[in-house]
């Protein structure tokens, strides 16, 4: 049985948390901001075919996002994969510090487990298919290694990938039971297939395994220094004993910069903690100073350019849907 949900009868100054809500229930919970100052309208229609769930997303612009806080409030979820086959519009995915360009007939591959982020430019659709992580039979370094990387359908698997889903998102309401359940098994091996040549694509093309301890230790060092304003490449490769040009080849591979990737996670770390809500709330210059940004301005234009509303908004956002 089907679900499908529109926010055509809803007044306008809940569209955005009732669509998002919506998606928070049918797969996990997310927050959705639209861009500011355009309206917003949302269809949501979603369907299970054996343990996968097929869904698909039509709304206006906005930013969805899974944070840490969400994945740690519901700790009995379990780990899903997530691939996503963008229809139309362009999509950005944001996972593990990597930036997937997503464009109209490409698709991306995520995991629900860890935080992500989706910023949608413009009105789109696209279809979300999640299965259960287990089923795949694939180490999760693996998938830690393809998680946010885009694939078109010129591209390896791609080829046979996306007009396969394409054509399961269109159908998955007319299957039996037992056709469903047989094709949520191919799904599973498509998929698991799928990760298997992308991980083999990324170790051919340099010492993947020898450098994977590193790169974790970096993020590692990256994560416990976030409040330091004096982390940079040049103290990362200090720290580590090697040259900045070596730590800036290491991430080539991982699709960000370091200093990118430091900025991603202060952002992150503000997010979170003026979406928190308490009695008493840390001034937004107490919080960015607490991560690591020393200009104020600067802070106020990357959390602009990063979520798409000032981090005024944001916190304002936030203690409205408290309410």
């Amino acid at each position: 049985m089907g679900l499908e949900v529109t926010t055509a009868s809803v007044p306008d100054d809940e569209k955005a948390a009732f669509w998002g809500g919506a998606v928070s229930r049918t797969l996990v919970p997310v927050e959705v901001a639209p861009l500011a100052g355009q309206p917003f309208e949302g269809l949501l229609a979603s369907h299970r075919l054996g343990y996968v769930r097929i869904s698909t997303l039509e709304a206006d612009a906005a930013r969805v996002f899974r944070t840490a806080a969400l994945i740690a409030r519901t700790p009995e979820l379990e780990p899903q994969v997530g691939v996503g086959v963008q229809v139309s519009g362009r999509a950005v995915l944001e996972q593990d510090g990597r930036r997937a360009e997503v464009p109209a007939g490409g698709l991306v591959l995520y995991d629900t487990a860890r935080p992500y982020s989706v910023d949608y430019p413009e009105r789109f659709r696209t279809h979300l298919f999640h299965l259960p992580r287990r089923l795949l039979g694939v180490p999760e370094r693996e998938l830690r290694q393809v998680a946010g990387t885009t694939v078109t359908p010129v591209e390896g698997c791609g080829s046979v990938l996306l007009p396969f889903l394409n054509c399961l998102a269109a159908s998955a309401h007319s299957y039996s039971a037992p056709v469903g359940d047989r094709l949520a098994g191919s799904v599973a091996d498509l998929l698991s297939t799928f990760v298997t040549q992308l991980t083999a694509a990324r170790t051919a093309d340099g010492p993947r395994t020898r450098n994977d301890h590193l790169v974790r230790r970096v993020r590692e060092h990256i994560d416990r220094h976030l409040g330091d304003p004096e982390l940079s490449p040049e103290t990362i490769a200090l720290a580590h004993h090697i040259s900045v040009r070596y730590l800036h080849r290491l991430f080539e591979s991982e699709g960000v910069t370091v200093s990118r990737l430091i900025q991603q996670r202060r952002l992150d770390a503000c997010a979170r903690e003026l979406g928190r809500r308490g009695r008493t709330a840390p001034t937004v210059s107490a919080v960015a100073q607490r991560w690591g940004f020393v200009n104020p301005a600067h802070f106020s234009r990357a959390f602009r350019a990063a979520y798409g509303v000032s981090p005024r908004e944001w916190r304002a956002l936030r203690t409205a849907d408290a309410g």
